[in-house]
């Protein structure tokens, strides 16, 4: 493999190969396939060819088992998986990501679903398509208004307690079909229960279950060789063992049955104004975990191949996949973490081989729609189990634990979250409880009164440097964030007890602002308050390395114009020395 991506020339040493989207003009910067297909390599062919036709054998499988799963028929997630990769493969900027039905979606489609379908199928595929539909919108216009920036807003630990969450919900909402049950949806923990009551009750379908826990441990043994196509070959055992045996017509095992023939048509999904708002609340949920999962992946694998992914244009790509997905009677699509893997494993270098993937599905429909109708119900419940069990990320968050509890536990707090309200409140949850954590560090930040350490260049914190000279009628101040509305008290209390708390009679103050990067109305007032208290205890306030957008906002509140407001100094230092002449201190830093 190049080292280097194929959208972009070899580096001149010392340079940096990185095709931004601001590189190419025109209308040509919207359409990244087509800039692909110019620099095409005809070498790259063949390995594109073989790397779609293996990633098909992984398309079909998942592809039912995760609309399945989300509520809908299963061929729509073969109408999900053929449009939606030949778009991306024009719109979208990752050079080998695959999309389709994935996962981490299932809860929050099938809580829509379930709620507001009644059980009507049909009913069911027209609030997925809509809900794809909302997604693709949401995703567009936040890429053409560049805010690709907004999934940062989940941390690590709430990302993993959001993803845990997901995968325990799905876990538990595909166990009924592995044990051939049938029961209301009522919520995980109520499943559970219900689950329970129905074991004990001798409701289950014991050849059914070890149909699908065959195929589930056939799945998980095979993840060893990730080269072997452990989900084509376990679903295929199950298919041939359920059509040779019989075991539809003698053991009740359920299975697929024949799929239509044909492929997907333009379809409107019409629905009445009761379910547009359970249906837009969803469909921004897919949009934020679709997207959160989309940029993580692609800047995995654009670092890989050492290429650059925009992330406005890879929101504009998803969008458009998802758009197209609502409008072709798909239903909402991600990208795939355990598909993409076996694109690049079998050797594809361009979007090309989601394309074949795409065609040879079609080609399918088309020509063998019977092929899959022994395929057992159970089987599928394996495939999403076992990607759900994927999902799960325990080890990073132990490490999490170890090095800082509370993150720990705000992960469990949104695992639990989206355990017992659901995946859409969850998702909901998560956000405010990411608000939540990046307030939290602003509002209580790290504050220091700073000293001279013998031996140690610069001034310190004298907590931490007990032995720390203190310049004598001299406070040293560091303020460690933005000072905003939520700080501000605490900020003028802090500074007036560390005044009080002087071994010496204070003469000035000084604040380190350095790190202050902005300032709002409600500080700005709460300084001017300040400044009047210190001058009436005779003691001047200054600042020191405080940024120059700060200083204009503080001109634009109208501080400075204040007389005498505050001296500014270029570095703490510089503030020391100016003190030690003009209060002519003899004190040696």
């Amino acid at each position: 493999m190049s080292d280097h991506s194929p959208t972009s020339p070899p580096p001149e040493p010392g340079r940096l190969a990185r095709l931004r989207s601001s590189d190419v003009s025109g209308w040509q910067r919207w359409l990244p396939g087509l800039q692909l297909l110019r620099r095409y390599q005809i070498q790259w062919l063949p390995r594109d060819l073989v790397a779609g036709l293996v990633l098909t054998s992984m398309l079909v499988p998942v592809g039912i088992a995760y609309a399945e799963a989300s509520g809908v028929p299963g061929i729509y997630g073969l109408y999900a998986t053929i449009v939606p990769l030949l778009v991306y493969a024009l719109l979208g900027p990752s050079r080998i990501l695959v999309l389709g039905p994935d996962s981490s979606l299932v809860a929050v489609i099938l809580t829509v679903v379930l709620a507001q379908s009644n059980g009507d199928p049909q009913r069911a595929v027209v609030l997925a398509s809509m809900m794809a539909v909302v997604s693709g919108v949401v995703c567009i216009l936040a890429g053409v208004l560049k805010l690709g920036f907004i999934t940062e807003l989940l941390s690590k630990p709430i990302r993993y307690g959001y993803l845990n969450g997901i995968a325990l919900t799905v876990l538990i909402s595909q166990l009924p079909k592995l044990f051939g049950i049938s029961i209301d949806d009522r919520g995980p923990l109520l499943d559970v229960w219900s689950l329970g009551q129905a074991l004990l009750a001798g409701e289950s379908n014991w050849m059914t279950f070890l149909v699908g826990g065959g195929t589930l441990a056939a799945i998980l043994l095979l993840k060893q060789f990730p080269r072997a196509p452990g989900i084509l070959i376990a679903v295929v055992a199950a298919t041939l063992a359920v059509g040779l045996l019989d075991l539809d017509g003698r053991a009740g095992v359920k299975v697929l049955g024949s799929l239509p023939q044909g492929l997907p048509s333009f379809a409107w999904p019409w629905m009445t104004p009761v379910d547009l708002g359970g249906v837009i609340v969803g469909g921004f949920a897919v949009a934020l975990v679709s997207f959160a999962d989309t940029s993580v992946l692609s800047r995995a694998y654009a670092a890989k191949t050492k290429s650059y992914v925009d992330p406005n244009q890879e929101m504009i790509g998803l969008g458009a996949a998802n758009l197209a997905a609502g409008f072709f009677q798909g239903f909402p699509i991600s990208s795939s973490s355990s598909r993409t893997p076996v694109a690049e494993a079998a050797g594809a270098r361009t979007q090309l081989s989601g394309v074949v993937g795409a065609l040879a599905v079609a080609l399918l429909l088309l020509f063998a729609p019977d092929l899959l109708s022994h395929l057992p119900s159970s089987a599928l419940a394996a495939v999403v189990i076992a990607s759900a069990i994927g999902l799960f990320e325990f080890k990073d968050l132990w490490r999490i634990y170890r090095i800082q509890q509370w993150e720990f536990w705000l992960s469990i707090a949104c695992l639990v979250g989206v355990t017992v309200l659901g995946a859409v409140p969850g998702i909901g949850l998560a956000v405010v409880m990411a608000v939540i954590e990046f307030l939290w560090d602003g509002w209580r930040p790290h504050f220091a009164v700073l000293g001279r350490v013998d031996g140690i260049r610069g001034y310190h914190d004298i907590k931490r440097y007990p032995d720390a000279r203190r310049v004598p009628g001299l406070v040293l101040f560091r303020w460690d964030a933005p000072l905003f509305f939520a700080n501000a008290e605490l900020f003028q209390e802090s500074v007036l007890d560390a005044v009080e708390q002087s071994p010496t009679p204070v003469r000035r103050l000084i604040i380190a602002a350095e790190p202050v990067t902005s300032v709002d109305v409600t500080s700005a007032d709460m300084l001017a308050e300040l400044k009047r208290t210190l001058r009436e205890a005779q003691i001047e306030l200054c600042f020191a390395e405080m940024k120059d957008p700060v200083k204009d906002k503080l001109t634009r509140f109208g501080l400075l114009e204040s007389p005498g407001f505050a001296i500014f100094h270029p570095t703490v230092g510089a503030a020391v020395e100016a003190y030690l002449d003009e209060h002519r201190v003899d004190w040696t830093p």
